[in-house]
């Protein structure tokens, strides 16, 4: 299942159709005010979480979306 250098978070393209699942997000957000919107990610991730069950993986994904908020760097 691993398929990056480090750790087991796929990070290659996974998805046969990536553009229609990112327009159906974007689609399930429609109409939702700034706090529903974060209700609905809250809901979406713990789903999504719980399917992908590996507790490494979660936080290796968590790591890599906290470091891609500070643009690569390892700053906080």
């Amino acid at each position: 299942m691993a398929d990056g250098a480090s750790g087991a978070l796929r990070r290659t393209l996974n998805l046969a159709r990536p553009d229609e699942v990112y327009n159906a997000i974007v689609d399930a957000h429609r109409n939702l005010d700034d706090e529903q919107c974060r209700a609905f990610d809250a809901g979406l991730i713990l789903l999504l979480v719980n399917h992908v069950g590996d507790a490494d993986v979660i936080r290796e994904a968590l790591a890599a979306a906290r470091l891609s908020l500070n643009g690569g760097s390892r700053a906080s």
